[in-house]
């Protein structure tokens, strides 16, 4: 079977790489992702699957982030123009309900879940000969969203999985679920997900990131990471009393001045004697002209902790902060959170459980000399793990790896379209160990 599994996504190469190009073309950031959303719903149904979509995979009142209802619309439309399936682009994409979940049930057996991110970032795009999607002409036509994380290869990787264990169903047992995820740029939508109970039932849980080749001792598969950051995500808005600069300045009360002030004392947070803990002020924005007191200003920051209490702390001071600046000249100061997510771990002995399979199963894969990879980023599939570790289940954040371009979040970004069959191959011999005929006594 391993060697079958190995062929099948072989076999699955082209259209693989042709599906990664599509989504790159049409890029879409979070909870916009309604052209790849009704794609992906799409194919699983023709597949097979069962298909969870809208309310009933993203539970309303835990959105957070979602764009203007204006904006929503008028991207519904250009999703449609831009080829979106239209018996698949539903009312509920429209109100920003995006994403998918295909079931597959096979009866008595542990359920898995994979998560595939698949939303991109507000970057324009390079737009040179030396950049392989501008060359070869599948660089985002949405100028200024661009796929520069690797989520539209996560996406075909999902589809890739999709079609393999559809091949594979008669000898599998269990549930699997395959989750395609909106908004994990910003942290945003795992949360919507895990607050629906998606993962509630879920006894192992699986998810990987395109990563660049670092050295000599990075292989193609590291089974697990460790060390996410915490985060939460805010903007700030001041707002404070216009008033004539010259002629009645005591009058004013300057909304600028107090998003300064936040922003300074925002970068004095003491640091954790716990741990790494980290603050960023991204954008600060303002005024009207420079004759007039201006009444409003914004920032956009970040904290970020090494562990979730951590974080917490940063999170608290941030907030007294801000509401301390607006106070102090005399404005008021509305705070929106915009994201976040937890630390996490990947399970020690399922990490070791998975190199196992791929040293065995894929021997031309190698596993990466550092089976637990430190990771110093923040990733709200931590939300997703986190809800499976509490109730005993077992989950890892894998890196698939290969050779980059550029550094993920930058213009010029992409990958090695090798990886979307290696990683391909690695979610089909996990879902074979734990739910196939020969691994499904051993992963009860």
């Amino acid at each position: 079977m391993n060697s079958k599994i190995i062929d099948y996504a072989r076999a699955l190469d082209q259209v693989s790489r042709e599906r990664r190009r599509d989504f790159h073309r049409y890029a879409e950031t979070a909870w916009m992702e309604m052209r790849t959303s009704a794609i992906i719903n799409k194919t699983l149904t023709e597949l097979g699957y069962e298909v969870v979509t809208g309310k009933d995979l993203c539970l309303e009142e835990a959105r957070i982030g979602v764009p203007a209802p204006e904006e929503l619309e008028a991207h519904w439309k250009l999703a449609l123009e831009q080829g979106a399936p239209a018996e698949y682009l539903t009312e509920e994409m429209k109100e920003g309900f995006t994403g998918v979940m295909g079931i597959l049930r096979r009866g008595q057996g542990p359920v898995v879940a994979l998560r595939f991110d698949i939303d991109a970032l507000g970057i324009l795009e390079e737009e040179k000969e030396s950049h392989r999607p501008y060359r070869e002409g599948f660089s985002s036509v949405n100028r200024g969203t661009m796929h520069a994380c690797g989520h539209d290869g996560h996406g075909a990787i999902g589809l890739g999985v999709a079609e393999v264990l559809m091949k594979l169903k008669e000898d599998l047992h269990g549930t699997i679920k395959l989750i395609f995820q909106p908004g994990e740029e910003g942290a945003k939508g795992a949360r919507a997900i895990v607050a629906h109970g998606h993962l509630d039932d879920v006894d192992y849980f699986v998810g990987t990131h395109i990563a660049p080749t670092g050295g000599p001792d990075d292989g193609d598969v590291t089974p697990g990471t460790w060390g996410s950051l915490a985060t939460s995500k805010y903007d700030a808005h001041f707002y404070g009393q216009a008033a004539h600069a010259g002629g009645f300045p005591e009058k004013g009360r300057n909304a600028i001045m107090a998003a300064c002030s936040a922003v300074l004392n925002l970068t004095a947070i003491p640091r954790h004697s716990g741990g790494i803990s980290r603050v960023n002020v991204g954008t600060i924005q303002g005024g009207t002209g420079r004759n007039v007191v201006p009444d409003y200003g914004v920032i956009q920051f970040e904290v970020r902790g090494e562990t979730t209490e951590i974080n917490e702390f940063m999170d608290q001071e941030a907030v007294r902060i801000c509401k301390a600046a607006a106070q102090m000249w005399g404005c008021t100061c509305e705070l929106i959170f915009q994201g976040g997510a937890q630390s996490q771990h990947s399970d020690e002995d399922f990490l070791e459980q998975i190199a196992g399979i791929v040293e065995r199963d894929l021997p031309h894969l190698r596993v990466s000399s550092c089976k637990n990879a430190q990771n110093w980023g923040s990733e709200d599939i931590s939300l997703m793990m986190n809800r499976v570790q509490e109730h005993g289940g077992k989950a890892t954040y894998m890196r698939s790896t290969t050779p980059v371009a550029s550094a993920q979040h930058t213009t010029a970004f992409d990958f090695d379209e090798k990886v979307l069959v290696e990683a391909i191959q690695t979610f089909s011999a996990i879902v074979w160990e734990l739910c196939g005929n020969q691994g499904n006594e051993k992963a009860r």
